[in-house]
C-alpha cells in the first residue's frame, strides 16, 4: 500500500475538506456527460423540470433512440449520489426507459439544460453540526398518471448534513392522500431504523427520532389505535409506523408544508420553493 495524500476524487465524487466541513461535488462528471451527449450548447434552465410537465406514456408520441435515453438515463441516476436537486426528475423519466418517446426526451433535455446552468452544485457536510438524526417524508397522491400510483418522497439528515434520500413510486394504490402520506412515513422510518442500527456500531444511540410528516391525518393513524378500525385498507406491512412510534424509537412530528423538505422528491416545484428546498438540503456551491 501507499500514502497518497488526503481524498480529493473517488470515482466520480470532486472532494473538497476545510476546517468548517467537507464539499462532495461531480462538476467534473456533470461537464463529460454534457460533451457526451453532445448537450454542451443547451440554453441554460433554472429547474430541472416545468411544473408543466405531466409524463405519461404517450402511446402515440414519436419513438427516440431506446439506446441512447437508456444511456442519458443511467448518466444521471450516477449523478444523483451528489444531486438531489435532480432526483425527482431523473426518477421520473427513468419510468419510460422501455419505449421511450419524444416528449420523455425532452424532460431529460430539460434536465441537461439545468446540469449546463448549475453544473458545479454538490452537497456540503458541515463539521459543526451536532449528531442528531431525523428525517422527512412526503408523498404526491396518485401522482403517476399511468396507474395512478403516487410518490414518496423521504429524506434523512445526521445533525444539518443530508446523508439519504429517495424518490420512488409506491408499490400499491393509495385510496386517499392520507394513506399515501402515511405509507411514505412507513418508509421513511424503515431507513431512519436502519441509520440507527448502523450508528449504533460507532456508539452512537438515538431514541425518539424525530419524523417530519405534513399530514395530521396520517399522524393520527399512527398514533391513535381508535382510527384503526376504519383504515384496515391499508396493508398490515406499514402499520410497524405505530409499533416503533409507542416503542419510543421515533417521534411524529407535524410540518408545515412550505418547510417539507421532502416535497423536492415527490413533484415538480417553482423556481422559488425549488431554490428554497435546495439550500434547506445542502446542496450549493462551492466555498
Amino acid at each position: 500500500m501507499s500514502l497518497m495524500g488526503e481524498l480529493q476524487f473517488f470515482l466520480g465524487l470532486q472532494i473538497k475538506k476545510g476546517p468548517e466541513g467537507t464539499f462532495v461535488h461531480q462538476a467534473k462528471y456533470t461537464k463529460d456527460i454534457l460533451r457526451k451527449f453532445d448537450k454542451g450548447d443547451l440554453k441554460p434552465m433554472a429547474t430541472p423540470m416545468s411544473t408543466q410537465t405531466a409524463l405519461d406514456a404517450d402511446e402515440e408520441g414519436e419513438v427516440v433512440d431506446q439506446r441512447e435515453y437508456r444511456g442519458m438515463i443511467g448518466s444521471l441516476l450516477y449523478l444523483t449520489a451528489t444531486r438531489p436537486d435532480i432526483q425527482f426528475a431523473v426518477c421520473l423519466c427513468a419510468r419510460f426507459q422501455a419505449s421511450p418517446k419524444l416528449s420523455h426526451r425532452q424532460a431529460v433535455k430539460r434536465i441537461f439544460r439545468y446540469l449546463k446552468y448549475t453544473p458545479e452544485l454538490g452537497l456540503w457536510f458541515s463539521s459543526a453540526s451536532l449528531l442528531s438524526l431525523r428525517g422527512y417524508s412526503d408523498a404526491d397522491f396518485a401522482g403517476c398518471p399511468l396507474e395512478h400510483q403516487s410518490t414518496s418522497g423521504t429524506c434523512q439528515f445526521l445533525g444539518s448534513s443530508l446523508v439519504s434520500w429517495s424518490s420512488r413510486k409506491q408499490s400499491s394504490v393509495a385510496t386517499s392522500t392520507t394513506e399515501a402520506e402515511y405509507i411514505a412515513a412507513a418508509s421513511c422510518c424503515s431507513q431512519l431504523l436502519w441509520m440507527k442500527s448502523t450508528l449504533s456500531d460507532f456508539g452512537l444511540s438515538f431514541r425518539k427520532i424525530p419524523l417530519l410528516v405534513d399530514s395530521s391525518s396520517a399522524i393520527s393513524i399512527a398514533k391513535n389505535p381508535v382510527l384503526h378500525s376504519r383504515t384496515k385498507h391499508i396493508d398490515v406491512r406499514f402499520h410497524f409506523l405505530r409499533d416503533h412510534y409507542e416503542k419510543g424509537d421515533i417521534d411524529l412530528i407535524h410540518v408545515e408544508t412550505e418547510n417539507q423538505l421532502a416535497d423536492i422528491f415527490t413533484k415538480p416545484l417553482d423556481l422559488s420553493i425549488f431554490a428554497h428546498l435546495c439550500g434547506e438540503l445542502g446542496v450549493c456551491y462551492p466555498f
